[in-house]
């Protein structure tokens, strides 16, 4: 797996004409809408737990 993720399209103007960017890792230029935006991985999202309306968990 690399370590860069790479976007599919820009998600200020939806174009696909992107570059990686000089600025450092994960960032990105749009050459339709001329920005900068960079990507960061945040990690993971812990599962989900069942619960009843109350909070409590469902046995």
């Amino acid at each position: 797996m690399s370590g860069r993720a790479a976007p599919f399209h820009c998600p200020y103007c939806g174009d696909e004409d992107l570059r990686p960017s000089e600025q450092g890792h994960g960032a990105w230029e749009c050459h339709a809408c001329s920005r900068a935006f960079q990507l960061k991985f945040l990690g993971l999202l812990a599962p989900a737990t069942s619960t009843d309306s109350l909070g409590r968990n469902e046995i």
